[in-house]
């Protein structure tokens, strides 16, 4: 049996934010959730192609003062730094490519494409991480039969809390946080 690796053992108060970055070894794309180390399993076909399908579009439409990142952590407070699947954050948050994380200060939208490992964190914890840290805008994809669903949420600012301001099933036809059209039905051709 082989050794366990030194970094798999908190500390007596659970790892840190900051503790992404310095210990070594670490799985890639590994979250921090509630002081928790997240590994992330394999990625399925429909996650792979919906990811593209959202990322190239957004990349299209989103305005120049804008950029679109691609499972980049945000940290959003000691305890919590996740992943999400796709950021779109503003272009005068991207700090040099050493960067590893971004302020919710700077991101404009999380995206989180849901898969069966991580339906709960995706489904609630995050969303309500996301809200309380006042990111403006969430899109949770669900797979609906091999075909992309996309729930819209805008942050009421009064609550901090997420309002689902829609459900697009074969079109995604947006203004805010900028106008964008994609259609979603896509999928089957990439």
């Amino acid at each position: 049996m082989e050794p366990v690796p030194d970094w798999i053992i908190p500390s007596s108060d659970g790892f840190t934010a900051e503790d992404l970055d310095r210990l070594r070894g670490i799985p890639s794309h590994t979250e921090l959730i509630d002081g928790t180390l997240v590994f992330v399993s394999p990625q399925t076909r429909f996650h792979s192609l919906v990811m593209f399908l959202l990322e190239r579009e957004l990349r299209r439409t989103a305005p120049t003062e804008l950029r679109v990142r691609r499972e980049m952590t945000v940290t959003l407070g000691e305890r919590q730094r996740p992943e999400p699947d796709l950021i779109v954050v503003r272009a005068d948050g991207d700090l040099g490519l050493k960067q590893t994380t971004y302020q919710p200060a700077d991101v404009v939208l999380a995206v989180e494409v849901v898969s069966a490992e991580s339906e709960v964190r995706d489904r609630e914890r995050k969303p309500q991480l996301y809200a309380a840290a006042g990111i403006p805008h969430f899109w949770r994809i669900e797979n609906a039969e091999g075909r992309p669903t996309v729930y819209v949420y805008e942050l009421d600012p009064a609550t901090k809390a997420y309002v689902a301001t829609g459900i697009h099933h074969d079109r995604l036809k947006l203004t805010v946080p900028f106008d964008l059209d994609i259609d979603l039905a896509e999928i089957d051709d990439l």
